[in-house]
């Protein structure tokens, strides 16, 4: 009875396979991306790329696991949610108040350890901040903020 119960669960896994979806495009050239078009220090985006791109970009790195469904219907759709949240790489063409939203929704996710999600850092161990790399990126977007407003 368990050889049969084993062996239709891989039947089904293996079936699932064929029906993963698509992953969200990726881009490697994205000439209004924030970190291309902002002066931002390495440290700030290298936290930035570690932390948040994955999901927050078209900069996108797609980890094996995420090509096996049903992961891959998880990660697919928590990318586009999080892309049609904040996409690092459409930051030229945003309008000023929506850059100063998503920056002070920065300071408020990531200062409250909202953000990275946690279903994200426990996969990414380069993703998940200390207090001390938190609190850089709230001091960041907080300062980024004040600039935005004066352009």
């Amino acid at each position: 009875m368990i050889k049969k119960i084993v062996l239709g669960i891989g039947v089904l896994v293996v079936g699932l396979q064929f029906f993963r979806g698509a992953p969200p495009d990726v881009a490697s050239d994205n000439p209004d991306d924030l970190i291309a078009t902002s002066q931002i220090s390495s440290e700030v985006s290298g936290l930035l790329r570690a932390a948040c791109y994955d999901c927050h970009s078209n900069e996108t790195r797609y980890p094996w696991y995420s090509y096996i469904t049903p992961v891959s219907w998880f990660v697919f759709d928590h990318i586009n949610h999080g892309r049609e949240e904040v996409n690092f790489s459409e930051w030229a063409g945003l309008r000023k108040s929506k850059k100063v939203r998503i920056l002070k929704d920065l300071t408020e996710e990531v200062g409250e350890g909202k953000m990275p999600l946690e279903s994200y850092t426990i996969m990414h161990g380069d993703a998940q901040l200390s207090k001390e790399q938190r609190d850089l990126l709230v001091n960041w977007a907080e300062s980024f903020s004040a600039e935005v407003m004066k352009e």
